[in-house]
């Protein structure tokens, strides 16, 4: 991101925070948004985390996770300026170890146990159903600007799931439905000395939690739907749902979720490839993803 944009949204929250000019030490920058520690003249530190659309209204998402109790970092003061998000952020410090597949689980029971807040956007089974009809539009909206050309294969794969998907995509309603993170991931669980916080809610909407469990391994391995049910039946021994292990759509749990969860993925992939990115130096890497995801979702929703 453009260093004088994120100077100015830093010196914005300066303001609203009535501090002085902070001293910046970043921790993680992406393309799309960045993270960085800032020390103040008397030595208190904050976490300075921005980030462009559609990434911009985490503010408003994090607000929401303290008011109904998921433990997450306290949101001090945030501003917009251009479609940009800036917030100061409660600093967590250094985590003391990194998260394991028991933390995930119990960290799950307890997100996925918040009531829902009609703030964050649904993903509900018909929304599940459109995923390979959006795709097919980012599809085709690409080939209009003359990039993803010779894609023919990922047209033929989006058009067989969108043919099974409402067989497929039912029991998406069914427990555990609610709070999803939707980047549940190891490193967006902060263990700490004062225990755990979940970090990242850019993306949180209401919908099925069975996606978050089936984000939890990652993406960059093959799918391994053994591997889930055990952590599916560990999320349930941590309190969770018994129906998390229920079949749906005519599969295993764990083949619905990671499959609808690489589905989901795809759809992302490519609107990020046409609407955010919007760059065709990034296509091959983009196209290359989104075939391997593609194929996972024809064998892992056996259409």
């Amino acid at each position: 991101m453009n260093d004088n944009l994120t100077t100015d949204l830093l010196a914005n929250l300066c303001i609203v925070a009535n501090q002085p000019t902070a001293k910046r030490e970043e921790v993680r920058v992406w393309s799309m948004s960045g993270v960085e520690r800032v020390t103040f003249p008397d030595g208190s530190t904050r976490i300075f985390k921005y980030a462009q659309s559609p990434f911009d209204s985490e503010d408003q998402a994090l607000r929401l996770a303290n008011t109904l109790g998921i433990p997450a970092p306290k949101v001090y003061d945030s501003v917009h300026i251009e479609g940009l998000l800036g917030m100061f952020l409660e600093d967590l410090g250094n985590p003391v170890r990194e998260a394991d597949d028991l933390d995930g689980a119990a960290a799950a029971v307890v997100l996925h146990r918040t009531r829902t807040a009609g703030a964050l956007p649904v993903l509900h089974e018909e929304g599940l159903r459109a995923l390979p009809s959006r795709a097919l539009d980012h599809l085709d909206q690409l080939r209009k600007a003359d990039r993803w050309q010779d894609t023919g294969d990922i047209e033929r794969a989006l058009d067989q799931i969108a043919l099974a998907a409402d067989t497929r995509a039912q029991g998406a309603t069914l427990a555990p439905f609610g709070w999803v993170h939707s980047e549940f991931h190891p490193t967006s669980l902060h263990i700490g000395q004062r225990g755990w916080r979940l970090l990242d809610f850019a993306r949180a909407f209401t919908g099925p939690g069975l996606l978050d469990l089936a984000s939890w391994h990652g993406t960059l391995d093959d799918p391994d739907p053994v591997r889930l049910r055990v952590f599916l039946e560990s999320y349930v021994t941590e309190g969770g749902t018994p129906d998390a292990l229920a079949e749906r759509g005519g599969l295993a749990a764990e083949k619905w979720a990671l499959g609808w969860h690489r589905m989901w993925a795809v759809e992302w992939f490519m609107e990020q490839s046409i609407r955010w990115i919007n760059d065709p130096a990034t296509d091959p890497t983009y196209i290359k993803v989104v075939r391997r995801h593609l194929t996972d979702v024809l064998q892992l929703l056996e259409v």
